[in-house]
This record gives structure tokens, sequence and C-alpha cells, in this order.
């Protein structure tokens, strides 16, 4: 991925960002146990994990990182960080430690994990940094009263798109400058996302045209559920909700799995867990009928479940920074999809020697075969 093979390993080659990096190299300087943290802020994809790994590659630091959506609770960051924080590195410099997204902690299930966090930066022999999108939230109050702030701001064009010709020049591959500031105009300062979808771009390929930034629709598409779930589980409006995937292209299904992945990962209360998973298992119901009686009358039925349902299942609206994720169930399914054509091609194979259905191949013969 371009976005690893084109990593900043030194601050040289770190993307503007100019004050932050100034901010960060006074601090790091002047760092002695007991100090505060770091805590950087700012939009996806404006280099607030890349400056520390940069630097920590560029100084021989031992680089120790941990993503706080993922691990939350006060056991589990004891276990991971707890030995970490109070030993030396055995041939490294030093060490550098980076709590990400902190903001994910943000939950009441989460505030052990915080408190966990709170005494590692006041006991720990290395520096801490913390990231955030949105480090204003009241329930961080704690958390940012142990930390200097440093603000990171949007990439501009100019700089994203300096940062594209340059990858593209390494790869090889020929450009249309205006293809390269569309793409840099798109992702409205996000340099991780422009590289990604540079690489998209220029898959197979070794000119990049702007007719070739078609295939970027697909981007879009996710972009568009992403943002639809965001409305969906803040929202306490009955009309936004009733409306928020008007304009999303996924079929009824697909939108049930991505509802049920996120209603954890947004509400904390049972009661509103329960709620929510009540409303969408009736909506899947609409939806099956539908989908087998082709009555689509029901449909209003359907959305007002999986949407007004769910959204109003929550008593207030939760303030803190959401993950949303992709549905594990679709996950699956793309991970086998190389398997799954596989096994149907030796299927057809099977049944055109033995002279009978590929369905009768696989209920009957395969679990026989696969035992051989």
């Amino acid at each position: 991925m371009w976005i690893i093979k084109y990593k900043p390993r030194s601050l040289k080659e770190f993307v503007n960002q100019k004050e932050a990096v100034q901010k960060f190299l006074n601090w790091i300087k002047d760092w002695k146990p007991g100090s505060k943290a770091l805590l950087f802020y700012g939009p996806p994809g404006t280099g607030k994990t890349c400056l520390v790994e940069a630097f920590a590659y560029e100084n021989d630091y031992e680089f120790i990182q941990l993503n706080a959506s993922d691990w939350r609770s006060k056991t589990q960051i004891e276990q991971i960080l707890g030995q970490t924080i109070r030993t030396q590195p055995l041939i490294k410099k030093g060490k550098i430690i980076l709590i990400d997204e902190i903001d994910g902690l943000a939950g009441k299930e989460d505030i052990g994990g915080a408190g966990a966090i709170l005494k590692m930066i006041q006991t720990s022999r290395f520096p801490i940094i913390l990231t955030a999108n949105d480090p204003f939230d009241p329930k961080l109050r704690k958390i940012r009263e142990s930390c200097e702030l440093v603000e990171f701001k949007r990439l501009s064009v100019y700089d994203i798109e300096k940062r594209l010709v340059y990858i593209c020049t390494k790869e090889g591959i020929n450009f249309d400058k205006e293809a390269l500031r569309e793409i840099a105009r798109r992702n409205e300062g996000d340099l991780r996302s422009a590289i990604n979808d540079l690489e998209v771009v220029a898959r197979g390929k070794r000119e990049i045209k702007r007719e070739d930034l078609s295939v970027l629709g697909l981007r879009e598409r996710e972009r568009e559920i992403f943002e639809a779930m965001k409305i969906l589980f803040k929202t306490k409006s009955l009309t936004a909700a009733r409306l928020v995937f008007a304009n999303v292209d996924r079929d009824l299904e697909e939108l049930i799995w991505w509802v049920e992945e996120n209603i954890p990962k947004e509400y904390e209360g049972r009661e509103e867990i329960a709620k929510a998973f009540e409303k969408l298992a009736k909506a899947d119901l609409f939806r099956a009928f539908i989908k087998n009686r082709q009555y689509w009358k029901l449909s209003k039925y359907f959305n007002d479940l999986m949407t007004a349902g769910v959204a109003l299942a929550k008593k207030e609206m939760y303030k803190k920074f959401t993950k949303y994720s992709y549905p594990t169930f679709l996950k699956t399914l793309a991970q086998s999809k190389t398997e799954r054509e596989e096994e149907k091609e030796k299927l057809k194979e099977w049944a055109k020697k033995l002279h009978c259905s590929t369905k009768k191949i696989k209920s009957e013969f395969l679990p026989y075969l696969k035992l051989v």
C-alpha cells in the first residue's frame, strides 16, 4: 500500500504542519517524567500519527502505538502498556508511546480506560502522545487537562498535490497535473485518503488522465454510507432519520448489516441497544416479506423502523466521536470471494463429468470429497 510505502521516515519528508512540528519538538526536548502528555487533534489524514512515527524512526526511538478504540478497558490498557511505560528498551535510544483516537474513549463504559491512561501519563518514564479528531468532548476534560494541545490543520490542495506528484515520479507514472489536483481537491485536506485514491486510479496504468478518476465513484459511495451512519446515530429528528438513506445507493439487506454492525458502537445503555435491535429486527422481517412477495408498498414501514426506529431508540444524542465500521459479514464475504469462485468453477467441472447439477455435487458429494 502506498500510504505505508511513502510514509515519511524523517521530519524533512513530513508534509507542512510547521507550527505543530515545532511545538512537538519543543515539548520532546523539555520532556521529563511527570510532564504533561501531548494531545494532537485535527481532521483525519493530516499527519498526527505520522509525525510521531517519523520522529521515532529518524531518532532511533522504539515506537509503541495503541488504538484507544480497540483497547478501551482499564485491564486491557494496563496489560498492554503497564510494563512498557516502566522498562528501558534493550537496543533503541528510548521509547515514544502513541495512543491513537483517544476520543474513542468518551463512553461511560470507558471511564476505567481513561483513568488508566491518566495514571500512565503521570507515572510513565517515557513521553506519551495522544491523538483525537475532536478532543473537546466534556467527557475528555480530565485527560485534556493533563495534556498540552497541538492542532493539526487541514492540508492545502497544493501540499497534497505536491506529494502526489512526488509519488507518481517515484513510481514512474506519467500524469495529467489537473487529475492530481482534482484528487487533492476532492479529499479536502486528507493526505492519507488522497494517496489511497491515487493508488486506486493508478492501478495497472503507466499514465493517469483526468478521465481515469471515474473509478473513484466507488470511494465516494463509501463516504456516503459512513456519513449516513453519522446522521442516523446522532440525530433526534424523525424527519432527518427517515431521509438518511434517500441518496445512498445500497440494497435493503446491506443497509440492515450496516446499521446492525454500528448500533453497539454508538449506543451505551442496555435499554437503548435492546430497543434499537428490536426495531431493526422488525425492519428485517418487512425486508424479507418485501423480497419474497415483491410487496413494495411495505417499503415505507421497513425504512421507518430501520431509520427512525433505531435513531429514536436513544434517550439523548451522544456527543462522543464514534468510529463506524464496515459490516463484518461483508468483510468476510469479500475475503472469501476468490475461494468461493474457485469452488464454483470446480463444481461446474465435476457436474459436467458426473452429469448432475452443481447443487447436488455441493450438497451430496462435496462434504465427502473434502474428507479425502
